[in-house]
């Protein structure tokens, strides 16, 4: 196990080598880990956002055989199925799943309030934004689950949120992810991702918060008149 998470968070060395000794094998795996990052709720760790863009640059140089276009579309597939799934998990066990004792341990309580309060925020399009959120990202398919959300808009902003997710990491790796500087400091370009990818979010916030004060505003005067 501390082999395992010990690749995990060390993926700009181990992924390279794996590459080189199993090859087109590395697809299956890379599939595994999004999927489960995304379908399971209890594994909101996994490195999703690195493991994207790490591949995408190493589909760049010439020396390794991963094929970028191979890599969104399988990798894209992934994240669609891993929502989905954790869509119907939220809908068929959600209550029984935030309510068990012995569950309530993987599951924590906050992480689903946050995605909860995220959700409501924001809406259907939480599902789209959840994507470039780590953490968030895992809880959201589970949140809207447990909401009854129409499926239909749920699938919908599922595949946007996917497609979107893994094209622009997997381009981000192969276009950037070779230059010197970004090798040298690869963690703080992940970080500088996350951040980035919360931007979204942010700021449907704060024009929400403007339109809010504005309705406010208005409707005050209105009262005065």
């Amino acid at each position: 196990m501390s082999t395992l998470i010990h690749a995990l968070f060390n993926l700009n060395q181990v992924l390279p080598q794996l590459v080189a000794q199993y090859g087109n094998l590395v697809y299956i795996g890379m599939f595994i880990v999004i999927f489960v990052e995304t379908g399971l709720v209890v594994f909101p760790f996994l490195p999703g956002d690195s493991l994207l863009f790490l591949s995408g640059s190493i589909a760049a140089m010439t020396t390794h055989p991963l094929n970028p276009l191979i890599l969104i579309v399988s990798l894209s597939i992934a994240a669609i199925v891993g929502d989905t799934v954790n869509f119907e998990i939220g809908s068929r066990f959600g209550q029984y799943l935030t309510e068990s004792p012995r569950w309530r341990r993987f599951i924590k309580p906050k992480n689903i309030a946050e995605a909860q309060k995220f959700f409501e925020k924001h809406g259907s399009v939480a599902i789209f934004l959840g994507r470039f959120m780590p953490l968030i990202r895992t809880f959201i398919p589970f949140t809207a689950g447990i909401s009854k959300m129409a499926y239909h808009k749920f699938i919908l902003y599922n595949m946007l949120g996917g497609i979107s997710w893994v094209v622009i990491a997997v381009l981000s790796g192969y276009f950037f992810g070779n230059i010197p500087v970004v090798q040298v400091h690869f963690e703080l370009i992940m970080v500088s991702i996350i951040v980035i990818s919360l931007l979204p979010a942010v700021i449907i916030s704060l024009r929400k918060k403007k339109t809010t004060a504005l309705t406010a505003e208005v409707e005050e005067q209105d009262n005065q008149d």
